[in-house]
């Protein structure tokens, strides 16, 4: 797994009667134009909320895999397309369980029991998604098919199925029609379908918890620079006026603090070598909090 230093490659500053989410797609393109590959977009619930052709749309187009978390109001089942059930951005067997296409994700003091758990509903839910057979083309349109006819489950509208092994999840309860998702072997899927919510990893799965986690990058990053001990942006930091004067204010503190990262990262890619060759481990913090079983067995003073 290769380790890159975390530092700001592009910024954007707008009036405060501006949404923020759609005045910073142009941002991300301008990037793009310049030559940087668009991976993964890591959001917040706030960003993910807006509408499709603010946000979702046009990183799709730049090339970007979003990864985000959803807003309340956007999880779980929202509409069908062609029977086949639209949730968590992606489509679903007419025929999964309700308590399935229900699961949020985990709590931040989830035990490991939870978290088990969560995990195995998760890869349960995974064997009802239809499954992509094909990337998108040119105009974000893509074909899926059938769990059944591609090995998840077992399900009596598709014969060949049921020969599979009962360790795969069984169809009970048959949709009425049957729909068309049930009867055709594969079934386009146009860029509107899920638009707001489709995203690169199953949501809320064990590989989208794990991806999303990376989002506290910039958490830090704005820690970084509202830092009192080295550059603090906090009110009154900066007495000119004007989107353009504080833009260049801001930039130059942007480019202090990349070059303070830089060199603490490059530290510690160093440090990490020498211990590497004295047959050492990488450095590890050292832990601050104080427990109060910790603090009852140093029998302080009354």
């Amino acid at each position: 797994m290769t380790v890159d230093a975390e530092l700001v490659r592009a910024a954007t500053l707008s009036s405060c009667h501006v949404d923020p989410v759609p005045a910073f797609v142009p941002a991300l393109a301008e990037l793009a134009a310049s030559g940087v590959a668009m991976g993964d977009i890591l959001a917040d619930s706030g960003y993910a909320h807006r509408r499709a052709e603010h946000w979702a749309l046009p990183l799709l187009a730049l090339g970007a895999k979003l990864v985000t978390d959803l807003h309340p109001n956007d999880r779980g089942p929202r509409g069908t397309f062609g029977g086949a059930t639209c949730a968590n951005g992606n489509l679903y067997c007419p025929a999964t369980p309700a308590g399935l296409l229900s699961l949020v994700p985990l709590a931040r003091d989830a035990s490991a029991e939870q978290i088990a758990e969560h995990d195995q509903k998760t890869a349960e839910l995974a064997h009802y998604k239809l499954s992509p057979i094909c990337a998108e083309d040119k105009d974000g349109y893509h074909r899926v098919s059938c769990p059944a006819v591609m090995g998840k489950l077992r399900c009596p509208l598709r014969p060949a199925s049921m020969a599979l092994s009962h360790e795969r999840p069984t169809v009970l309860y048959l949709p009425e029609g049957p729909p068309r998702c049930c009867g055709q072997q594969t079934l386009t899927v146009p860029p509107a379908v899920n638009a707001k919510t489709a995203q690169k990893h199953d949501y809320p799965s064990a590989a989208w918890r794990a991806s999303y986690a990376r989002r506290s990058a910039a958490e830090r990053t704005f820690s970084t620079i509202k830092d009192p001990a080295s550059n603090d942006i906090s009110r009154g930091w900066c007495r000119l006026m004007g989107l353009s004067a504080i833009t260049v204010f801001l930039t130059c503190c942007l480019v202090v603090r990349n070059w303070r990262v830089l060199d603490a990262f490059e530290a510690r890619q160093a440090d990490d070598a020498r211990r590497a060759a004295s047959g050492l481990g990488p450095r590890r913090r050292k832990r601050r909090r104080r427990g109060l079983a910790e603090l009852v067995s140093t029998g302080a003073g009354p």
